[in-house]
């Protein structure tokens, strides 16, 4: 539990360092979410996280030229799984978000996202070796326009996690991972 409380730390402190860092002409961009992910390989892994996030200028945060419509996000993840038992999940990812502006309206702004990070499951499949592993990710989703207030946003991915070959067991866990919240 105290390695949770750790990583739950940097995840906080990681998202002002980066903010501070983006200074461009489209401003940085906050949400809340809740993600809601089951696993089909192995299968029966059920797990929900709350979703906090950053979204960033991708040109002003690597300091190179980017299309207008690409962002960084950076997130982190905490909640639980719900089954087969209820254990600790964490995780913080950074992603590369690009809008797919040709097909926005005026209620929706669909987006294309992939990226990486880290994820610490209390919990271990059969022959998973480590409980601190990567975790690659890639989706789609769409900001929704309701008219009043901020956007909402939904979003589907799909999301692994396993070592990358640095412990001898390696069995990854595959699942579908599905994002809603809002920004403020």
């Amino acid at each position: 539990m105290r390695r949770l409380g750790v990583l739950a730390a940097a995840v906080l402190l990681l998202l002002p360092a980066i903010a501070r860092g983006a200074q461009t002409s489209v401003p940085p961009r906050y949400g809340l979410g809740g993600n809601f992910g089951y696993a089909y390989n192995p299968e029966g892994v059920k797990f929900v996280q709350i979703n906090g996030f950053a979204l960033f200028d991708y040109g002003a945060v690597w300091h190179q030229r980017a299309p207008e419509a690409l962002r960084f996000k950076v997130e982190g993840n905490v909640g639980v799984t719900t089954a087969p038992k209820t254990r600790a999940i964490v995780s913080a990812d950074m992603l590369a978000l690009y809008f797919l502006d040709f097909l926005r309206s005026e209620q929706f702004r669909p987006y294309v996202e992939a990226g990486i990070g880290l994820i610490y499951t209390d919990f271990q499949v059969k022959g998973q070796g480590l409980r601190i592993n990567f975790n690659p990710q890639a989706g789609i989703g769409t900001e929704i326009n309701l008219g009043e207030g901020k956007p909402w946003f939904a979003a589907l991915r799909l999301h692994h996690f396993s070592n990358g070959n640095l412990y001898k067991d390696n069995r990854g866990v595959n699942s579908v991972l599905i994002q809603v919240g809002r920004f403020f």
